[in-house]
């Protein structure tokens, strides 16, 4: 498709393509995702590393073909994104635990490991031609309530997954941005050697 050669990642060093072809939408087909497909990228974050094999990660996932379940936790996100994810074929919620099971005790790598996690589903996600967006803006004591989450669990982020849709669909301010290039830091600005702030000589 036209938005997805414009979207591709022009990288200053060459990358796996899955990695330059990912990206977030904002405009979803209503087609559905099949559930072979969403069991495989599910299966891809249940590999992904995590401290002491912890594993702290938890999803909650309605479709479209459910439309209570599917209302029910488009309510968990906040009005901005409920505005386009309402028509994915597929929400989720990605919900971290911060506590050990073995121990009990604070769990500082939990967030990082739900991040391990999202990024394997998100590079299945684009090997089978599907899309995902992650989203931070999301309501999480309400999904506690809806979904009775635990205290030492929380919901962290919204998905929105499934194949790309006609971005013409959207309110002008994301229809832009889902017609335009995308950028990212220069190397340069986040590899550091001798001190913080200071580009590696590896550059």
């Amino acid at each position: 498709m036209e938005t997805d050669a414009l979207k591709r990642a022009r990288t200053d060093h060459p990358v796996h393509v899955l990695v330059a072809q990912r990206w977030s939408p904002c405009a979803f087909s209503d087609e559905p995702v099949a559930r072979e497909d969403l069991r495989a990228l599910f299966e891809a974050a249940r590999w992904a590393p995590s401290s002491y094999n912890e594993q702290p990660w938890s999803y909650v996932v309605a479709t479209r073909e459910d439309p209570e379940g599917f209302g029910r936790l488009l309510s968990c996100l906040v009005e901005g994104n409920q505005a386009w994810a309402r028509y994915a074929p597929v929400l989720a919620l990605g919900i971290v635990t911060r506590t050990f099971e073995r121990n009990g005790k604070p769990n500082k790598a939990a967030e990082h490991d739900l991040g391990l996690a999202a990024g394997n589903l998100l590079l299945e996600a684009t090997a089978r031609g599907l899309y995902v967006h992650q989203m931070i803006g999301i309501l999480p004591e309400r999904a506690r309530e809806l979904y009775a989450i635990p205290e030492r669990a929380e919901a962290l982020t919204g998905l929105a997954l499934g194949r790309l849709g006609d971005p013409a669909r959207l309110p002008d301010r994301l229809g832009v941005r889902d017609r335009t290039a995308r950028e990212r830091k220069p190397l340069r600005a986040f590899v550091f050697g001798a001190r913080f702030g200071q580009p590696s000589e590896l550059l």
